[in-house]
């Protein structure tokens, strides 16, 4: 039940995200004088549908009949033939599959040179509303985490950006899963369910600073604060002080302890939008790292496979690996991510949403010709170059475009299901 509800909210929260995408768009678009000619909810199968009437300013409900009559008005194209459409208003329609959300403007093709067409907009005004979309997911990103700040902004990233100076940060001590027998830690008398409070006196807040500590003070004498619940009922919680002596370098463990995060919350007051402004550009600038990286490994993975040296080979072989483990697609964030973070509480997936909406913004100023970066990139090339796009241009370059991510998708999406039954 858990995992049913969990991907039922993942369908509602992406639909959500993709539907503000579009309503960035379709916001530009009227303000730049381009007319929406349907913004719809959902895709098709269409389940109802209204019309705005031109005169009157008026909406009513559009009868299942006249749905093909409302779509495109009159288009001429270059080569002189017409095209012959009824339009009557712009349509506002739900639609049956919760995969997101559109947004059609009158004459998209840049050739089309009717008033009131995106192809007739300047040059400026097709920036803006290309763009508007993703300013509005990192938009989304930035206002969640600002309420965040104020109400519990969750502590997930090493360095996660905030105000020392106006953040009161709540957290529950590492705590201590398991201890191998006969280790540093056993001998010591740490135990399982001890919380590690401090270590020579310094705070930490995730099991892996404790380990960077233990490292740096590898073969030493290190003191550990730890707190340790009494029985139930008897009110003898205890705060006790043990000095272990680390294994050496190369051993097996230096502790000998597994250790958990436990979830810290940071609260800010009137830095909170300074707080959401510079999460959304550490979260931005991660993306994009993250996906040179994703890039490098691919590119100089599948080079070295020409190598006739076997250990380049194997070394090649990991970094493809290492870009399958790091991809996640649709299967993986609504089948395992959103059922983890939606158990997890609202505050975790407020967090899950934002992330996924400012990697919707990135993932979209990619100049990939089917994305809005790569269609603003082609019509800023003809520009440059002073050429006219035409529409069969410019749709051969975009549907092979498309294929190409629809075939990464159709990958990913195996990769996720692998994962997921493994």
């Amino acid at each position: 039940m858990d995992i049913f509800i969990g991907v039922v909210v993942g369908l509602l929260v992406l639909m959500t995200l993709v539907v503000l995408h579009e309503f960035g768009h379709f916001l530009a678009a009227r303000r730049n004088g381009v007319n929406v000619l349907e913004f719809g909810i959902g895709f098709p199968p269409r389940a109802i549908a209204w019309i705005k009437d031109e005169k009157t300013g008026k909406w009513r409900r559009l009868r299942r009949s006249e749905w093909q009559e409302a779509k495109v008005s009159k288009v001429v194209y270059s080569d002189g033939k017409d095209r012959e459409f009824a339009q009557k208003g712009m349509v506002f329609s739900l639609n049956w599959l919760p995969i997101g959300g559109f947004c059609q403007m009158d004459g998209e093709s840049a050739e089309d040179e009717r008033k009131g067409t995106f192809g007739k907009a300047s040059f400026w005004s097709k920036t803006k509303i290309l763009f508007a979309g993703v300013a509005m997911n990192w938009l989304t990103a930035f206002v969640i985490f600002t309420v965040l700040a104020w109400t519990g902004m969750p502590e997930f990233l090493d360095g996660q950006f905030r105000l020392p100076i106006d953040t009161r940060t709540e957290s529950t001590p590492v705590e201590v899963v398991t201890v191998a027998e006969d280790s540093p830690a056993a001998r010591a008398g740490i135990q399982s369910g001890d919380y590690i409070v401090a270590v020579d006196g310094n705070e930490f807040l995730r099991a892996s600073e404790i380990m960077d500590y233990n490292d740096k003070h590898a073969g030493e004498e290190v003191t550990y604060k730890i707190y340790r619940r009494g029985e139930e009922g008897c009110n003898c919680d205890t705060n006790e002080e043990f000095t272990v002596e680390l294994n050496g370098k190369g051993a097996d463990y230096l502790l000998g302890v597994s250790m958990a995060t436990t979830q810290s919350l940071s609260y800010s007051t009137w830095s909170a939008p300074i707080v959401g402004a510079g999460l959304t550009l550490q979260l931005t600038g991660e993306t994009f790292k993250g996906v040179g990286i994703m890039l490098w490994n691919l590119v100089s993975g599948v080079g070295a496979q020409f190598s006739f040296d076997a250990g380049v080979r194997e070394n090649g072989q990991e970094a493809i690996s290492a870009v399958g483990d790091s991809v996640s697609g649709p299967v993986g964030i609504i089948g395992v991510l959103f059922p983890t973070f939606t158990s997890a509480g609202p505050t975790n997936l407020a967090f899950l949403a934002a992330l996924i909406s400012v990697s919707l913004a990135c993932m979209n100023v990619l100049p990939i010709p089917a994305l809005d970066g790569g269609r603003w990139l082609l019509i800023a090339i003809y520009k440059l170059r002073k050429r006219k796009l035409t529409k069969e241009v410019e749709e051969k370059i975009v549907s092979r475009a498309l294929i190409v991510l629809l075939a990464i998708f159709f990958i990913v999406t195996i990769l996720d299901i692998v994962r997921i039954v493994q």
